[in-house]
């Protein structure tokens, strides 16, 4: 864990998937989630943000677990498996990416990943919205924020053909900039999103299904 960068002062070492199997057979648990978190040990915390409930989850919750974090792992933990479920999601994710600190600016452009691929029903204007961010954010050279401003362009680029094109056309912005974060940003983003594996995805998305499949 420390390899990755995983502050280990109070964890046990319990693995993820041990972890997800314990969390399916408690269940969703807002109260114990609450003790989970002020336990103040890593395994517990991630724990809490699988069992918690996104509908009891607070704006004032998700300042506070916010402010916790130490590291990229509880930050993706709770930002892809509880805070982007949350009827808060859409507006943290511009708040926090626009804030100093580095885990706490790294919620923001994980937000924005986890939205892109969990919120199946939202508009492609409500993610185009961010393309502003992410260029913003892309001269940060700190490793776990220029990772995640990368992520968040990826994943919205994958939505569909039509975001792919303008989340290329951000990526070329992107690349234009001077930082060496922004190129690496730029040039990983436009590698995945415009090749073969995702092209292809996308043009099955576009497909309108046979007839014989479309009246099951």
């Amino acid at each position: 864990m420390k390899r990755f960068g995983i502050i280990t002062d109070a964890a046990y070492g319990v693995s993820a998937p041990v972890l997800r199997s314990i969390a399916k057979e408690i269940g969703k648990d807002h109260r114990l989630a609450q003790q989970l978190w002020a336990a103040e040990i890593l395994d517990a915390r991630c724990l809490a943000a699988l069992i918690d409930e996104p509908a009891d989850v607070t704006e004032d919750q998700m300042e506070r677990w916010v402010g916790d974090f130490d590291s990229w792992a509880i930050c993706d933990v709770c930002c892809c498996n509880l805070f982007d479920r949350t009827r808060y999601a859409w507006k943290k994710a511009p708040e926090w990416c626009r804030r100093e600190g580095e885990f706490v600016k790294r919620a923001g452009f994980v937000l924005m990943a986890g939205l892109a691929v969990h919120d199946t029903s939202a508009s492609d204007e409500r993610f185009e919205r961010f393309f502003p961010l992410i260029r913003a954010g892309a001269d940060d050279g700190r490793n776990f924020v220029r990772k995640a401003v990368n992520w968040a362009l990826r994943q919205i680029g994958k939505r569909n053909s039509a975001l792919n094109k303008k989340a290329l056309r951000a990526a070329r912005e992107i690349r234009r900039m001077p930082q060496p974060s922004a190129r690496w940003i730029a040039a990983d983003a436009i590698r995945e999103l415009s090749g073969d594996a995702v092209q292809r995805r996308l043009l099955k998305k576009r497909r309108p299904l046979p007839a014989r499949q479309r009246s099951r």
